[in-house]
């Protein structure tokens, strides 16, 4: 599944991670088992065996739907869950085999922006604090130039100063957001996890946001992972794009290949479900019967109609990533005569 590398050494690379959640066993069911019910805690593989590398400079779109493992795989990237298995390594250093105190040090260079702006500030803390406090507890700046530091990096996202003793309900929505920038840039990293930094916004601010991360990456030459359910968002901005379903990466393409030569039937039908300004049938491989999640996978392959398997070999087989083009990989079955 892994992907060739195409620089000397990935900045982020994850080897077959995997996450699982578990939901423990509640009284009733406890009891149950001592009267020989077996009844086991429901395990939940929310990421299954994804491997996936980030270079230095590049923007990648993650996308799939809700419940398929995008925030979960982001979470897993800058370290806010730990690793059920595999490996993630950072400039090509194995994390778990480093020191705590280097590990710290390292996942400061891996900072993320959450989807709601408002829920992740601190409504009792000011902005100057909220933005501000990171780097004074990593020692990058005594706390005397706490404020010069802040305004600085309120002026990067285009933010006034004079408004850095607000607290965050005093702000709007697009506003907040770029609060979230500006904490996230505050240690200075060099990878941005952006989990749905945007949808919360109205188009308009959403293009200004947007315009900002590119004018980032450009004067702070930052990487990003940018996790999104908007295609028109991900087509823009992205240089490569990683579509996954049920936990797995499923697709991975440069963006205009993808979106001109989809080759997974879910990415076919993803990309056919988007909203168009044109009146006409919809043609895609639609979703049949319950909607399938990680809690509910597919009984069988409900978006190829035209798969030549009797019996999909998907339920019990994984597909593996095979470059069908340069740097076009897709995880199907039907790419087996593919040279």
């Amino acid at each position: 599944m892994t992907e060739p590398v195409q620089h000397p050494q990935p900045l982020l690379e994850l080897r077959d991670v995997s996450k699982r959640f578990a939901k423990p066993l509640d009284a009733v069911a406890k009891v149950a088992n001592l009267f020989g019910a077996k009844k086991a805690a429901e395990v939940v593989h929310a990421v299954d065996q994804v491997s996936l590398t980030i270079h230095s400079g590049e923007v990648i779109g993650l996308v799939g739907e809700s419940g398929c493992g995008k925030s979960t795989l982001g979470r897993m990237a800058v370290g806010l869950h730990t690793l059920s298995s595999g490996t993630r390594l950072w400039k090509g250093t194995d994390l778990a085999t480093v020191s705590v105190a280097q590990r710290r040090q390292q996942q400061l260079a891996m900072q993320m922006i959450f989807q709601d702006p408002y829920a992740s500030l601190n409504p009792r803390m000011r902005i100057q604090d909220i933005v501000g406090e990171a780097p004074v507890a990593h020692g990058m700046i005594p706390p005397a130039q706490q404020k010069e530091y802040v305004a600085q990096l309120l002026q990067k996202v285009n933010l006034d100063p004079a408004l850095a003793r607000r607290f965050p309900h005093q702000f709007s929505g697009g506003q907040r957001a770029r609060i979230g920038i500006a904490r996230a840039l505050a240690v200075n990293p060099e990878l941005l996890v952006c989990d749905e930094a945007v949808a919360a916004l109205d188009v308009s601010i959403q293009a200004q946001v947007l315009n900002l991360f590119i004018k980032l990456r450009d004067e702070l030459n930052l990487t990003y992972l940018f996790i999104s359910h908007d295609l028109g968002v991900v087509r823009h901005v992205s240089d490569r794009v990683v579509i996954m379903y049920l936990g797995r990466i499923v697709e991975s393409s440069p963006t205009a290949e993808l979106f001109a030569r989809p080759n997974h039937p879910y990415t076919i039908a993803l990309l056919a479900s988007a909203p168009k300004l044109e009146v006409k049938k919809i043609d895609f491989y639609a979703v049949k019967g319950e909607i399938p999640s990680p809690l509910h996978p597919p009984s069988g392959c409900h978006f190829h109609p035209r798969c030549p398997h009797a019996m999909p070999r998907c339920i019990v087989e994984q597909p593996l990533l095979k470059e069908i083009a340069p740097s076009h990989f897709s995880a199907c079955h039907l790419n087996d005569n593919v040279a």
